[in-house]
């Protein structure tokens, strides 16, 4: 059985911490320990899904990078399948839209998007979760204490955006080299990396470094060819299905059709604005912690940093949408080696820290409810 040692998240999200800018919560859901920590007791709750088995930190695992290195796409309720990978929260506060396609801008509204998905936590309505709170015993006068008043659709989002404001991780040592002057916190290879990252590799035309911080995103959606790949030219039969931890098999797509549903087609930003100039687009996300946080892109489809490196040396997948910062780099081998060691320098220096507190959070006792839905 797992344990850990709970740490003062309040701390951690007012703290300023080296290579992240200060952190703007909105001026009506400022820090507040009581909030953070029923946001974080909810976060875990496994109740919170209609049949009590799922809870958000299913699909964002603490110890796998809050996301899922296990699956390419996580699987929600009754084994239905996402058609999207699990993105990291590791400094989920700073993103100014929200979801691969832009769709949400604010942590408080963007919750709800899981519980009420039919295929990741499956409740039927926002007074079904609320119901399922009021029948939980150990929730009694919680929401009082936090929000002095009842339990809403309004404090529950403003409960979970509280606690996942708090997992925020800089200072890493691409931090301390640049922005602390430690010259030798980057190896060599690294110092390459970074070199490359901001000129030959042309990276940091999206992924963003600023002259006092560095999230690692200009926050916008860019066509990197591979959703046009996956909805347009994938011609494999087969496909890597999960049969036990770290253990998968390729098996035909006639075969699951037979018993499952086919995955959804994804053309990214498209779906939001139905602008066909957003075909295929999906937010440029943020570097930190990367290396933690396998498997990459919007659906997971590469397993690796060495991949995602070759991926982006050849250009992307040409469409007529691909974005024109994207070009065959011409990287050697030497290159892009050194660019992968550069991104593994990006991970933050209190990761364990905020794994080791979600270690010490109950999961949600179903014999805790009180009225059985």
């Amino acid at each position: 059985m797992r344990s850990g040692s709970a740490a003062n998240l309040l701390e951690i999200a007012k703290a300023k911490q080296l290579g992240l800018p200060e952190l703007a919560a909105p001026a009506d859901n400022q820090p507040d320990a009581r909030k953070i920590a029923l946001g974080r007791k909810l976060f875990f709750d496994r109740r919170l899904s209609r049949n009590k088995t799922m809870s958000c930190a299913m699909c964002h695992i603490p110890e796998q990078g809050f996301t899922n290195n296990e699956l390419a796409r996580p699987i929600g309720s009754e084994g239905r399948g996402l058609k999207r990978n699990a993105p990291t929260i590791l400094n989920v506060a700073y993103y100014q839209r929200l979801f691969v396609d832009l769709r949400e801008f604010s942590l408080e509204q963007q919750v709800w998007s899981p519980l009420l998905a039919s295929n990741e936590m499956n409740n039927p309505s926002i007074g079904y979760v609320i119901e399922t709170i009021l029948n939980a015993r150990d929730y009694a006068g919680l929401f009082q204490q936090a929000f002095g008043g009842p339990v809403t659709m309004r404090s529950v989002g403003e409960a979970l955006a509280q606690y996942e404001r708090t997992l925020i991780s800089g200072d890493s040592r691409f931090d301390r080299w640049l922005y602390a002057n430690e010259s030798l916190a980057l190896s060599n290879s690294e110092t390459l990396g970074y070199q490359l990252f901001t000129g030959k590799g042309g990276c940091s035309s999206c992924h963003l470094i600023q002259k006092d911080h560095a999230l690692f995103t200009d926050q916008q959606a860019h066509n990197t060819g591979i959703g046009y790949w996956d909805s347009m030219l994938r011609t494999s039969r087969e496909v890597a299905v999960q049969l036990a931890p770290g253990v998968a098999a390729n098996i035909d797509q006639t075969r699951i059709a037979s018993v499952g549903g086919a995955k959804a087609n994804d053309v990214g930003r498209y779906e939001v604005t139905l602008n066909p100039s957003d075909r295929w687009k999906y937010r440029t996300p943020g570097l930190r912690n990367v290396a933690l946080t396998a498997p990459y892109m919007h659906n997971g489809e590469l397993l690796t940093l060495e991949a995602v490196v070759d991926f982006y040396n050849r250009g992307g997948i040409p469409n007529e949408s691909l974005s024109p910062l994207l070009k065959p780099l011409g990287l050697v081998d030497k290159e892009r080696a050194a660019l992968v060691n550069f991104l593994k320098s990006l991970t933050g220096s209190n990761v364990k820290i905020l794994v080791s507190d979600a270690f010490a959070v109950p999961i949600g006792d179903p014999d805790a409810v009180s009225v059985a839905h």
